[in-house]
């Protein structure tokens, strides 16, 4: 039997997401959303396009029939309200929250053995929304932040250097937002650390337009927030696990003391196999990392203490 993965809300990320799954042919995808007719033609436009990319997956879209979503493997959540010219991620709180347990709960009763990767915004506190209602592991709960992130950081660095995007590696951890932890001592060009490729100041600079990565195209397009690059990223994580690739990744994940921090989502290198987060990477971290990566995890707490608020 193919593998399933379904992917809640056919906006620009979700529909990019089916793409990008169906292309790589890592499983037939089902496209679900609130709005009529809307996910079920973006499928067969998808579904008409294979013929020329070649592939063979079987795409389906459809309103509100979690039905559909029974067997999937992973269930990718991109539904909520999209980010807006000067609206932080902190504001989509209350909003994005009610849609996270709706949706969250059809899921869990239509597929109760998938693994979730969460994309909806604020991210870190979605994915303790999406915990909470879910009732599953905290390994098959995993946000997808860090990936994203640090595509970000490698860009600007191959930019920085006029290099190939492929001999860069980079690690961002920390929160989905302006409190993020890139770590210039992990991040690498062919092997070679960037500390030792570009001066101090032009590392603050890219470090500075990665953190403000979402928000300076949120700035360009005016209506609308990114989607190709999230999108790739929530990719990414899905073919991991999906091959059980045991691959290492910066994800959101639920940490239980590690980096001294317990029952926080927070993003930190994680492995990646068919089980979600195997395996929660610890790296040593100096004083000055260690702390910014404290005060990234009080924002995020900051936002669930608001979510308790709100009930």
């Amino acid at each position: 039997m193919r593998k399933k993965i379904s992917v809640v809300g056919s906006g620009n990320v979700g529909s990019t997401v089916a793409m990008r799954v169906a292309e790589k042919e890592l499983a037939d995808v089902v496209l679900i959303d609130i709005l009529e007719g809307v996910p079920a033609g973006k499928a067969l436009d998808l579904t008409e396009a294979a013929p020329i990319e070649c592939h063979d997956s079987h795409i389906i879209g459809v309103t509100n029939d979690y039905s559909q979503v029974k067997d999937s493997e992973i269930v990718i959540i991109t539904a909520g309200v999209p980010r807006k010219p000067g609206m932080s991620r902190d504001d989509l709180l209350s909003t994005n929250a009610g849609i996270m347990k709706a949706v969250v709960k059809e899921v869990a009763a239509a597929a109760p053995d998938s693994i979730l990767i969460i994309v909806s915004n604020p991210l870190d506190a979605m994915c303790h929304v999406a915990l909470d209602t879910s009732g599953f592991k905290k390994n098959k709960v995993i946000g997808m932040a860090g990936v994203l992130d640090s595509a970000r950081f490698r860009s600007f660095i191959a930019m920085e250097l006029n290099v190939s995007v492929e001999n860069t590696h980079a690690f961002v951890l920390g929160a989905h937002g302006d409190t993020m932890v890139p770590l210039p001592r992990y991040s690498t060009v062919a092997g070679i650390p960037i500390t030792e490729l570009i001066p101090p100041e032009r590392i603050e600079a890219l470090i500075q337009r990665t953190r403000n990565g979402g928000g300076e195209i949120v700035n360009l397009l005016k209506t609308g927030s990114a989607y190709y690059a999230p999108a790739s990223a929530a990719t990414e994580m899905a073919e991991a696990i999906i091959k059980d690739k045991k691959k290492i990744l910066p994800c959101v994940t639920n940490l239980q003391g590690e980096y001294g921090i317990k029952d926080l989502f927070i993003g930190v290198p994680v492995k990646l196999g068919s089980s979600g987060v195997e395996q929660v990477i610890e790296i040593k971290l100096t004083d000055e990392e260690n702390q910014a990566l404290q005060n990234s995890a009080k924002a995020v707490q900051g936002l669930v203490d608001d979510l308790k608020r709100l009930g």
